[in-house]
């Protein structure tokens, strides 16, 4: 492996100019790893949107390197002040390029059938950037192009990456002191909404220890999100049951029989044919969105061929393969398929052109995947992050809780259970909210600044599934408007 220049800050090459001069030249330079990024590799004519990319060492000894997207608000009148979203994506160390791409941020893919030719970006009119400046960043170390130069530094869990996000935005802001009195608010889903609050603990202690720089930290926002308590899978059954998927008589055994038991590995014989049978019915949907046909997931697989149909398309990867270029290229789900964009992500992100456009280092990540599949080592040592979410609106910052209605990951009824757990007096009870003259979904408001809302048609990621609606959610909530 090629080892990548580590140095944060620019020096001058003319070693003849005095100090003073160099300083001078460093200071002007926003940040040393960063580079503006004009244009991309298959979206027609200049960016439309200001965006930087770049790298933050969080690990020296190790060599761990972050890598990030910035994308500035794009409402002019409100850049100086615009509120500051820093967003991460959930697992299994899945790239935060889908939340820049699928779900929240200014591009998307044009779906067409790939061909072998690069594919094609367009602008998303529904980006959150509108109203937001957004920071997304690969993490855990191994996602997307984050990476370490020592093996050893793969192996991060719950809490040890956390710390190194704590340290990424020190350094970032550091490096971007103009962006530190914006509101800053921390953002993510599925298992990013588990590591939110927790990171969001971090940084208001270092807030009230006077640590500098930090932030100014005012509230969070989570989506379908994990919490590593069992709610995040018992839900699933009620969910199940009230959609029509499993039967009143499947659903009474188990609440009959497995009462107590862990639900990945019952120690009950009758909760364990129970949950047999309850997998293998809800296995005949797509667990992200109930409503849509259940399609190839387009991950790395170490079998290719197995995972590929249609002549056509093991034409195309062999092709590919045989170039050197792709060792592991995702299965082709049917054209239709939500998941057909994540496969044009992977031709998109490892050609060449979209590489030097981004400025990554060469040597350190020699085959990027949307999302990795149990290859690097991860410890789940957070056990519960509820506890973040009482201690963070407890201390008067704010905080939104979504979740997409036809979600079977985590069901919208789990995680209203642990939100009613917290107690928090109710001060807007239970409405409708409306866009364009219509429900939109519907939402309750807490005392300490709480507020949970449904995305009506919503999935696992929402805004992935209703774009127009999670824009309309957020956009009045970051700005302090009622739903």
């Amino acid at each position: 492996m090629t080892t990548a220049a580590r140095p944060r800050r620019l020096l001058h090459p003319l070693g003849c100019l005095c100090f003073l001069v160099v300083a001078a030249f460093a200071a002007s330079i926003s940040s040393a790893a960063g580079r503006v990024v004009t244009s991309l590799p298959g979206f027609d004519g200049d960016l439309p949107f200001h965006l930087e990319t770049g790298y933050v060492e969080v690990d020296e000894d190790a060599g761990v390197e972050l890598f990030y997207y910035f994308v500035r608000s794009e409402s002019e009148s409100e850049s100086g002040d615009a509120p500051f979203l820093f967003w991460l994506t959930g697992g299994d160390r899945c790239s935060v390029f889908s939340g820049l791409a699928y779900e929240i941020g200014p591009i998307r893919f044009v779906v067409e059938p790939y061909n072998g030719t690069l594919p094609r970006l367009r602008y998303n009119q529904n980006s959150w950037s509108k109203v937001s400046h957004i920071l997304f960043v690969d993490s855990p170390v191994g996602a997307g192009f984050s990476f370490s130069r020592d093996p050893k530094g793969y192996d991060v869990g719950d809490i040890s990456s956390t710390q190194q996000l704590r340290d990424f935005l020190i350094k970032w802001f550091d490096d971007h002191p103009e962006y530190l009195a914006n509101p800053f608010y921390i953002g993510g889903d599925s298992y990013a909404g588990k590591i939110v609050p927790f990171i969001g603990q971090m940084i208001s202690e270092g807030i009230e220890a006077g640590r500098r720089p930090f932030p100014n930290l005012k509230g969070y926002l989570v989506g379908n999100a994990a919490t590593g308590e069992s709610i995040d899978t018992t839900s699933r059954v009620p969910y199940a049951h009230g959609v029509g998927i499993i039967s009143a008589q499947l659903y009474e055994t188990i609440l009959g029989h497995c009462q107590g038991e862990d639900y990945t590995n019952p120690a009950n014989t009758l909760c364990a044919q129970a949950l047999y049978t309850f997998n293998n019915l809800i296995d005949e949907v797509q667990h992200a969105h109930i409503l849509l046909d259940r399609c190839v997931y387009a991950s790395p697989a170490p079998n290719v061929v197995s995972r590929m149909d249609g002549s056509d398309n093991r034409r195309i990867l062999r092709a590919e393969m045989g170039r050197g270029m792709l060792n592991h290229p995702p299965a082709r789900p049917p054209f239709g398929c939500l998941t057909y964009r994540y496969y044009l992500s992977y031709f998109w992100a490892n050609d060449k052109r979209t590489r030097e456009a981004l400025g990554i280092k060469k040597g350190t990540v020699d085959e990027w995947v949307r999302c990795h599949d149990g290859d690097l080592p991860y410890t789940k040592d957070l056990k519960s992050s509820i506890k973040y979410h009482r201690n963070l609106t407890s201390r008067g910052y704010r905080a939104l809780v979504y979740s997409g209605d036809h979600d079977l990951l985590v069901p919208h009824l789990g995680t209203q259970a642990w939100v009613r757990s917290l107690n928090f007096p109710i001060v807007d009870d239970w409405r409708a909210w409306h866009l364009g003259g219509q429900a939109a979904g519907f939402t309750i408001s807490y005392s300490n600044n709480m507020t949970f809302a449904t995305i009506k048609g919503g999935g696992h990621t929402a805004p992935e599934y209703e774009p127009e609606r999670c824009f309309a959610m957020f956009t009045r909530w970051i700005l302090n408007n009622p739903l």
